[in-house]
């Protein structure tokens, strides 16, 4: 066999523009995020309190898992799929995902069935409400969402992720939890329609850019559907673990602590979740580009765009954490009293999602190249995770400490996991790629070490002052830092708008 030609010297610069760009769209999408996010956690926490959005949390665990199970991992599999069976056809492409969507929509009809006739597992602690159960109709529309937003992503177009995700389905939840409650026959079931609103919202947002982009079918005629599904199986698998040591804690605590814990949780897990939203944002861009690269061979380009975007990622998510977690205690207490017991929470789980940048960013390789290997250390990894929440949960309890402490542990245990993931994934990348991957740089330990300093000396003030002068102290010298002592010349393409190309 011949070898693959090499890569002509542009090729890599406009992967990087690409990947700059859809950078930049993830980071203005992640502060749009941020700012519907806190309207939903303000009603949900004061309006309808702990003990109900506890049970709320623990039903969408299962549903979020199922969901995810049902797209088929084609949220990374699609770009492939498209790579190699379509070429330039277009008509071929639309078929393509309408295979897709045909296989999820009959998956999540059978899981919906299943899960109406056994509701059970979906509600450990009880239903708020028996419109509850109507939480199984977001099983489709998530699923079909997943691949419209995959499928748009693979022609680059990372502004309708951000539309649907970051606009449409947060203020559609947060509009709709403070609408449900005041009407008294929707009061308890609240936070479910209001949920089950937001996921149709987004469907609509994300069908609309994809018929105009692929169109109907035409001449389709669904085949190989049995061989898609087989195919998906490692690629399902990941995704749905790697969603799964999200959801993970949610559930063990539902089982093992009461509601109200639940709630003070899944309070501090929707902060901290917002960096974990960010980095999983930069899959849909990065699909295309791998698996061009991967195509004409060219590891060496993908092993630099894995080190690019994992510094990126850590960069921003350190930088986040810091604003997030030192002032935790006057963050959390904006939920009112009762959540402060989650600052320590709080804080583990930012640490975690900042520990877990380079698995991601790892795994949006290994899932190519190293499926089956990738999908036994996520099994291994959740496993991990489970044994290691229930016994800090269960000595919380036996040692007598409440249940902020509860929660801390299921934080810690997702902590560890997830470091654990991130040192052996980027190990075997690394040796199947033949190239360094890493993303740590000694900058980002002296900014974050700074910014403490300065974030610390706020905590000695009243938690407005705090919040209102420490927050945006703390980022600003983060960011100094790490722009003049981290930041190399080409990391700065991520915050220009043109990318020179190289002759």
């Amino acid at each position: 066999m011949s070898a693959p030609a090499a890569p002509a010297a542009g090729d890599d610069t406009d992967d990087l523009a690409t990947l700059a760009k859809g950078g930049r769209t993830n980071t203005l999408g992640f502060v749009v995020r941020l700012i519907a996010r806190i309207p939903f956690l303000v009603i949900a926490t004061r309006l309808y309190g702990a003990e109900a959005l506890g049970r709320f949390a623990s039903a969408l665990v299962l549903i979020e898992i199922v969901a995810l199970v049902c797209s088929l991992g084609e949220k990374r599999g699609l770009a492939q799929r498209l790579s190699e069976g379509a070429g330039e056809n277009r008509a071929a492409e639309a078929n393509l995902v309408y295979d897709g969507i045909l296989l999820a929509l009959g998956y999540s009809a059978v899981a919906a069935a299943v899960l109406l006739v056994f509701p059970e597992p979906m509600f450990p602690n009880g239903m708020n409400s028996q419109l509850d159960i109507w939480l199984v109709a977001t099983i489709p529309a998530f699923a079909v969402t997943e691949i419209l937003l995959a499928a748009q992503a693979y022609r680059f177009d990372i502004a309708t992720t951000v539309r649907a995700r970051a606009v449409i389905e947060p203020w559609t939840i947060s509009i709709g939890a403070g609408a449900f409650f005041f009407i008294p026959a929707t009061r308890e079931s609240g936070l479910a329609l209001a949920y089950i609103a937001s996921i149709y919202a987004g469907l609509l947002t994300a069908l609309w850019p994809f018929l105009r982009t692929y169109g109907l079918p035409r001449a389709w005629r669904p085949r190989g559907m049995l061989k898609m599904s087989a195919r998906a199986f490692p690629l399902v698998g990941a995704d749905a673990i790697e969603r799964g040591t999200r959801l993970l804690d949610i559930f063990i605590l539902g089982l093992f602590a009461p509601p109200s814990a639940v709630g003070i949780y899944y309070a501090a897990q929707q902060i901290a979740s917002l960096p974990q939203k960010l980095k999983t944002s930069f899959e849909p861009i990065l699909s295309p580009v791998i698996t061009k690269n991967l195509r004409i061979g060219n590891m060496e380009a993908i092993a630099a765009q894995v080190r690019q975007v994992g510094f990126w990622i850590i960069a921003v998510q350190l930088g986040i954490a810091l604003v997030l977690g030192v002032p935790g205690e006057a963050v959390m207490g904006l939920w009112g009293p009762d959540y402060v017991a989650g600052t320590a929470a709080l804080a583990l789980l930012l640490a975690a999602e900042v520990a877990a940048s380079m698995a991601v960013v790892s795994e949006s390789v290994l899932v190519y190249i190293a499926r089956k290997r990738n999908l036994a250390i996520s099994v291994a990894i959740i496993a991990l995770q489970a044994v290691l929440t229930i016994a800090f949960i269960e000595l919380a309890r036996r040692m007598g400490y409440g249940r902020g402490f509860q929660a801390a542990g299921a934080a810690g245990a997702l902590l560890i996991a997830l470091a654990t993931s991130s040192l052996v994934k980027a190990l075997l990348l690394k040796r199947l790629l033949a190239a360094p991957v890493s993303n740590w740089r000694w900058a980002l330990v002296h900014a974050a070490a700074l910014a403490v300093v300065v974030g610390y000396a706020f905590t000695f003030l009243p938690e407005w002052i705090e919040l209102l002068l420490g927050v945006p102290a703390v980022l600003a010298t983060y960011a100094a830092v790490i722009w003049r002592r981290g930041f190399r010349e080409e990391d700065k393409v991520l915050f220009r708008k043109q990318v020179e190309r190289q002759d």
